[in-house]
């Protein structure tokens, strides 16, 4: 499968001052096929340590002397490694600690050693790390599950994804594939974006059996809680776990995941699967200026799924369901979608974390469902599953941050319009006149393209 990240590990490749690569994600979105697949693809060859198998090499890292390391690799595999020629991939390097402290090593005495280190539970091991960290010796790649433009381009619908990536606001889209695309995006919410699930689906066709390899990876995440923390803890993390999915968009309210269990705890357990990448939280900010984080509330978050595929499966959702999903579920796993593919359009190289925005005052709650900057503009995202919906809370935000652009995800044809309202409250009345960008779901992987286009053109 064709991963849009991997123009990042042939940029990495020949870039000049090129740094050790750490690339971070959850368990199963495919980071060992990633670095394999490139490396045969652009190496002569490539060598894998598994750190978390072959334990007996960790004693090698103790001495931090880069050529020696290399040198006792290559006896231990019988293979020759060569600078410019041989890929070094570390998998699961969080379980050898010293290894990441290695990674300096390797920039500083063999800068021409092509190496790639990843680790699924690599957040763990830095949140506890005693060790000295390579800082500004390393960089980072971050790997999410398909997006939905992968998942087409898995499917070999190549010619939809170039469609996409060419489509102008203001262009008509036919009725005929903008219903294919709207299929699509709905056989997408069931499949999801793991690649073990994309490739069963893609291979046979056959959602039973991408159902039955989706319960594989869910029970796979869950076993892992072993490697968290205290039996309670994981008591709590699978608890909260079973939450999560049937409140995506939704405030976190810890007395509704259990009134038996302390909230401190369930918190600690909600920031245990942030940890592991299996949940993601969006969190509130007052939105006044950029960075968004810098106003971002801790006690504030909806929480989102690693994977909207997942999220399905852990409901319960079965297939006899299927023609029910734009039903009670609509709204949730719009939200998910969309939370997925904001996500997802960062720059690998840095983490895109997400916020929302409410306010909470007598007779006159909003909230809208993202909040995004772009290059110094605030702009307000909100989600609808159908074709219709209200823009009250997005225009109490336009008018309370003197903002004058918002953005809309739905499933009705794409819009660029001007539109001038007056909005009353307690204060009185205020008139807010704003541009609405208006794209259907499927075109949520443009956003960024489509943005800048709008921009450039209005400078």
């Amino acid at each position: 499968m064709k991963r849009t990240v991997e123009n990042e590990l042939i940029a990495w490749k020949s870039r000049s001052g090129r740094k050790p690569l750490v690339v971070r994600g959850a368990r199963q979105v495919g980071k060992t096929f990633l670095v394999e697949t490139f490396g045969k693809k652009y190496f002569e060859s490539v060598l894998t340590v598994n750190l978390e198998q072959k334990d007996d090499l960790h004693p090698l890292f103790e001495r931090m002397e880069a050529k020696r390391i290399i040198q006792e690799l290559g006896l231990y595999f019988n293979q020759t490694i060569i600078p410019g020629k041989t890929l070094l991939f570390l998998d699961e390097i969080q379980a050898c600690p010293k290894a990441i402290s290695c990674l300096r090593y390797f920039h500083e005495e063999m800068p021409d050693l092509h190496v790639i280190a990843a680790g699924s539970l690599l957040d763990f091991a830095l949140r506890e790390f005693k060790h000295s960290m390579p800082v500004g010796r390393i960089e980072y790649l971050h790997l999410n599950p398909l997006t939905f433009e992968e998942f087409l381009s898995a499917l070999g619908d190549d010619k939809l994804v170039d469609y996409l990536g060419q489509y102008r606001v203001g262009d008509a889209i036919g009725e005929a594939v903008s219903a294919k695309l709207r299929e699509l995006l709905r056989m997408y919410y069931f499949v999801g974006g793991m690649p073990a699930v994309v490739k069963t689906y893609a291979e046979r066709h056959d959602l039973l059996e991408a159902q039955r390899v989706l319960a594989s990876i869910a029970i796979t995440l869950q076993d892992d809680f072993a490697k968290y923390g205290t039996r309670a803890q994981q008591r709590n993390m699978r608890q909260v776990l079973r939450y999560v999915p049937r409140n995506i968009g939704q405030k976190v309210r810890y007395v509704n995941i259990s009134r038996e269990v302390r909230s401190d705890e369930l918190k600690t357990a909600l920031e245990l699967l942030e940890l592991s990448r299996i949940v993601t939280l969006v969190r509130h900010s007052s939105a006044n200026g950029v960075p968004l984080g810098a106003e971002a509330s801790e006690s504030h978050v909806k929480p989102l799924l690693l994977d909207i595929g997942l999220c399905n499966h852990l409901c319960g959702l079965n297939l006899p369901d299927a023609a029910d999903l734009l039903g009670a579920q609509e709204g949730r796993l719009a939200e998910q979608f969309i939370g997925q593919e904001l996500r997802a359009l960062s720059p690998a190289f840095q983490e895109h974390p997400l916020f929302y925005w409410h306010r909470e005052a007598k007779n006159a709650n909003a909230e809208v469902d993202y909040i995004c900057a772009y290059e110094g503009n605030i702009l307000p995202v909100e989600v609808r599953a159908g074709t219709s919906g209200s823009l009250k809370s997005t225009q109490m935000f336009l008018a309370e941050k003197k903002r004058s652009f918002a953005m809309r995800f739905n499933m009705d044809r794409p819009s660029l319009d001007s539109f001038s309202i007056d909005i009353g409250d307690k204060k009185g009345v205020k008139g807010v006149s704003f541009t609405l960008l208006s794209l259907p779901l499927y075109l949520a992987g443009q956003t960024d393209r489509l943005l800048r286009e709008h921009f450039q053109s209005n400078e």
